[in-house]
C-alpha cells in the first residue's frame, strides 16, 4: 500500500513549538483531517485536501482517515498538543481494532507534540518536577463519578494534577465541583495555575491558592495545574521538589 497515516501533535499553539518531524509529515500529506480549529492552524497548500470536523466526531474522523490511507492517500490527522494525550491517537487505534482487517497493515505512525501540561509547566518553572498525573474533567466518555474518584485518589496520593478540558458551555459546573473536592484533601495554600492559550498571542497565566481558585478564570483553552502539598515558589518560579518524605 502506498498510502500512509500520520497522527500528528501540533503542540500548544506556536509554530515554533511544532516538531520538524510533524512539519515534514504535514508537508507530504495529501489530506489533512482534524477538529476545525486545529486544522486551521495548518497552512495547507492549495493542492492539499482539508477535512475539518466537529470535536465530537473523533471515531468518524478516524475511520475516514483510515479509509483515505487505504486508497493510497497520505493522511495527516492533527491534534493540539500531543496526539496521545486525550486526543486522536487512541481514536485511530480504536477504529483499527474494530475495523476491517487491512487497516491493521497500514503504515501508521504517531508523531508526538508538546502537550499543554508541559508547555504550561515550562512557563511556570518546574511544577511537574515530582510525580504527577493528567485527568480530563470531561464526562463525555466516562461518568462524572469516575472523574471524582480519580481526583480524590490523586489528591490523597500527593500527585500534582494537570486538569484538561476543565470547563465548557455544556459543563459549566464541573471545575467548581473539582475544586470543592480537592479542598477536602489538600491545603488551601496549594498553588493553582490557570494556563490559557499557552504560546499563542492571547496567552494568559494566573496563579491562585486553591482556597481562592475561581472556575471563572478557565475556559476550554485552559490547562489547570493544581500543585501538591510540596509544591512551592522559588522567587517567581513554581516548582515541586524531586524528593519526597516517606509515607
Amino acid at each position: 500500500m502506498s498510502g500512509w497515516l500520520r497522527i500528528i501533535g501540533l503542540g500548544p499553539g506556536a509554530a515554533s513549538l511544532r516538531t520538524p518531524e510533524a512539519e515534514a509529515a504535514l508537508a507530504e500529506a495529501t489530506d489533512i483531517l482534524g477538529y476545525g480549529p486545529y486544522v486551521a492552524r495548518v497552512a495547507a497548500r492549495t493542492e492539499q485536501r482539508v477535512h475539518p470536523t466537529d470535536n465530537r466526531e473523533e471515531l468518524d474522523r478516524a475511520r475516514h482517515a483510515l479509509e483515505l490511507a487505504e486508497t493510497g492517500a497520505r493522511v495527516a490527522v492533527v491534534s493540539s498538543g500531543d496526539p496521545g494525550v486525550f486526543a486522536m491517537a487512541a481514536a485511530v487505534f480504536e477504529a483499527v481494532e474494530h475495523g476491517p482487517a487491512p487497516w491493521r497493515d497500514l503504515d501508521i505512525q504517531v508523531l508526538p507534540g508538546i502537550s499543554a501540561m508541559f508547555a504550561a509547566a515550562a512557563r511556570l518553572g518546574a511544577p511537574l518536577g515530582h510525580d504527577f498525573c493528567a485527568i480530563s474533567l470531561s464526562d463525555n466518555l466516562k461518568p462524572w463519578e469516575l472523574v471524582e474518584k480519580r481526583l480524590r485518589l490523586a489528591a490523597e496520593a500527593g500527585f500534582v494534577l494537570a486538569l484538561y478540558n476543565p470547563i465548557s458551555r455544556a459543563r459549566p459546573w464541573q471545575l467548581g465541583r473539582a475544586f470543592a473536592l480537592l479542598r477536602e484533601h489538600l491545603p488551601g495554600t496549594v498553588p493553582v495555575a490557570f494556563a490559557t492559550a499557552i504560546s499563542r498571542p492571547e496567552e494568559r497565566m494566573v496563579l491562585r491558592p486553591l482556597a481562592e481558585a475561581n472556575p471563572a478564570l478557565a475556559d476550554m483553552r485552559t490547562l489547570v495545574l493544581v500543585g501538591s502539598a510540596a509544591t512551592r515558589m522559588a522567587g517567581r518560579f513554581l516548582y515541586t521538589p524531586r524528593s519526597a518524605a516517606s509515607a
